[in-house]
């Protein structure tokens, strides 16, 4: 006779299956190993900075290897050609070549270094005036800041007879009007970009007709000069003329640093901005006022160098893609503009066809503004 069977229900088979039903079916336990959604998140974060911080280091090496490279030909050509060990010879004071000396400090270096401080300027001006007001066509050869300098100095020129440094003191004097009357024009409980960009088109031609009217009531010799003033050149560089515009730049680039962080947080929004402990329109008067200055300074050392704080910011967003203020980029991106385009109206045109730095940068600007227009990327703030 056999024993009943019975259930077992101890330790032995309390993990086995028990049917479909059970509580343990079909249970995968989880891998610890594998990451959550939120870190993953975060990983995919810190790659997506490590990107940004790579491409951002090689954008800006790359454009300081270009403008050192456009800054040694320019030292370089010329009637009297130079090799790179005589450039280097005569910069760091050897007196084996004399002639190569004299030819790299007192001809062509102070016209180099006169171009890269004149590209800077107007790179970082164009820069803070399109991110404050959030439109592309925010630039000073476009709202009138130029133009209200070029009007100071044919004023000058032509009324006056000043020369030298009247001439620029008398450029910078009329940018700055020009900023006070659109910032003055364009408040309205508050300042929006459309209403300052739409007020400075007006007020630059109201400038260009006042100083068209002052060329037509002058003599030729006196009209030329004043003419090739206000096509842009840095054939008047002296070394006197670049000190003056680097100690300028030594007191604004420093505020622009200052002023950049809260200009960062102005772009997220008034709201968001004040709500970080930003006031939003003292940091919009500051950077406007930087933007005029730097404007104005550039203007009043080699004439309304056309196109270039147009462009300098939107290529040098492009080549960085993040969304960022670019500042430092747009200066290198102005430098190389204004550099390139010396060493091209100096050597590479025809030898009979001699042309300010302005006709060449407008040569390349006209086609980009009709560029950005076709493509439809202008926009209001």
């Amino acid at each position: 006779m056999s024993a009943p069977s019975t259930t077992r229900t101890g330790p032995a088979s309390a993990g086995r299956p028990q049917g479909p039903s059970g509580a343990a079916a079909g249970r995968v336990a989880p891998d610890a190993s594998s990451p959550g959604p939120v870190e993953v998140a975060r990983r995919g974060l810190v790659a997506g900075r490590r990107r940004r911080r790579r491409r951002r280091a090689v954008v800006t090496v790359a454009l300081a290897a270009v403008a050192l490279t456009l800054s040694a030909l320019a030292l370089m050509l010329g009637d009297f050609r130079l090799s790179v060990g005589q450039v280097v010879g005569a910069l760091v004071g050897s007196d084996d070549d004399l002639a190569a000396r004299f030819v790299v400090v007192d001809l062509r270096a102070p016209r180099l270094v006169l171009g890269v401080l004149v590209g800077l300027a107007f790179g970082l001006a164009g820069a803070l005036f399109q991110s404050v007001l959030r439109n592309p066509l925010a630039s000073p050869d476009v709202i009138g800041i130029s133009q209200g300098a070029s009007a100071g100095a044919v004023a000058a020129l032509l009324l006056g007879g000043a020369t030298g440094a009247a001439v620029s003191a008398s450029a910078l004097v009329g940018g700055a009007l020009v900023g006070l009357l659109l910032y003055a024009v364009a408040w309205r409980q508050g300042m929006t970009g459309h209403r300052f960009v739409l007020a400075g088109i007006g007020v630059a031609y109201v400038c260009s007709s006042v100083v068209g009217y002052l060329l037509t009531r002058s003599e030729v010799n006196e009209a030329q000069a004043a003419l090739l003033w206000m096509t842009g050149s840095l054939a008047q560089a002296t070394w006197g003329l670049v000190v003056t515009l680097g100690v300028a730049l030594a007191v604004l680039v420093p505020l622009v640093v200052l002023v950049a962080r809260g200009l960062d947080l102005l772009l997220l929004g008034d709201e968001q901005a004040a709500g970080l402990g930003i006031r939003p329109e003292v940091v919009r008067a500051l950077v406007i006022a930087l933007g005029v200055g730097l404007a104005c300074v550039a203007t009043a050392a080699a004439g309304p160098v056309a196109f270039v704080a147009f462009t300098a910011a939107p290529v040098a967003r492009r080549l960085l893609g993040d969304g960022s203020l670019a500042l430092l980029q747009a200066a290198l991106v102005g430098v190389v503009l204004v550099v390139g385009a010396d060493v091209v109206a100096q050597h590479l045109l025809p030898a009979d066809l001699a042309v300010p730095v302005g006709v060449v940068t407008g040569a390349v600007g006209g086609p980009y503004l009709i560029w950005l227009m076709a493509s439809g990327r202008t926009r209001t703030a």
